[in-house]
């Protein structure tokens, strides 16, 4: 079974955008996964397929209104769905690697983007969505996140990246940031390949670029060593 996502917007013109493009648009021409882009506006039930409104005891903005983006929901992801739910949110959990591989290992995902100053929470927790934040940092919709995370998911299916292991040694796969990369030609503007790595030693090649990684993952990601020690 391929990995199905569907993509609630008020914007489907913006996809597949860059995932039409590169190794994520040859697994979709490939049929490896699907994506399908939903406007939420067709499940308006006005004239004027209105999908906001006016927040709750005032303030700026407007805010997406339940009931329509509940229809759009229940469309896409009908009972007995297996894909998880998830919103694009500046205040939900951040993405990690490991929740990037367990949305790879799974049948897909349905996700909604929101828009404005957000989405009525009757509907997040009626359906279930799991909110889902990129960086602290606020976009002008869930559109980019959702390309950002669909991105990160499909580089992983099986089959899409040329070299798996590739994918094994990079960041955050093991709480580290990836070491430093070289290649001709052997002197670049008085900067030289360290030795090291021309060596042909494989063993000292894998502890230079680990030490390398811990060097780097120390200086500018103290907080990916919190959790707990790393293992050798």
């Amino acid at each position: 079974m391929s990995f199905s996502a569907s993509v609630l917007t008020l914007y489907p013109e913006m996809f597949p955008g860059a995932l039409g493009v590169s190794l994520a648009g040859r697994a979709l021409e490939a049929g490896t996964w699907s994506l399908e882009a939903i406007q939420i506006r067709d499940f308006a039930t006005d004239r004027h397929r209105t999908v906001d409104d006016t927040p709750a005891g005032g303030g700026a903005g407007m805010v997406m209104r339940a009931d329509v983006l509940a229809k759009a929901i229940d469309h896409s992801s009908p009972p007995g769905d297996p894909r998880p739910r998830l919103l694009m949110s500046p205040r939900g959990k951040p993405l990690t690697q490991v929740r990037v591989r367990e949305l790879a290992a799974g049948p897909g995902a349905v996700i909604v983007c929101g828009r404005f100053e957000g989405v009525d929470q009757r509907v997040i927790d009626a359906r279930g969505l799991e909110e889902v934040s990129v960086g602290d940092f606020i976009l002008s919709g869930g559109e980019p996140a959702a390309l950002v995370l669909l991105d990160a998911v499909v580089r992983l299916l099986p089959g899409v990246m040329g070299n798996t292991v590739s994918g094994d040694e990079e960041s955050f796969e093991n709480r580290l940031l990836e070491h430093p990369h070289y290649t001709r030609p052997q002197e670049f503007e008085g900067r030289q390949i360290p030795e090291v790595l021309t060596s042909g030693n494989h063993q000292k090649i894998a502890a230079w670029r680990r030490a390398e990684s811990e060097r780097l993952t120390k200086e500018r990601r103290p907080d990916l060593l919190a959790a707990q020690p790393l293992v050798k």
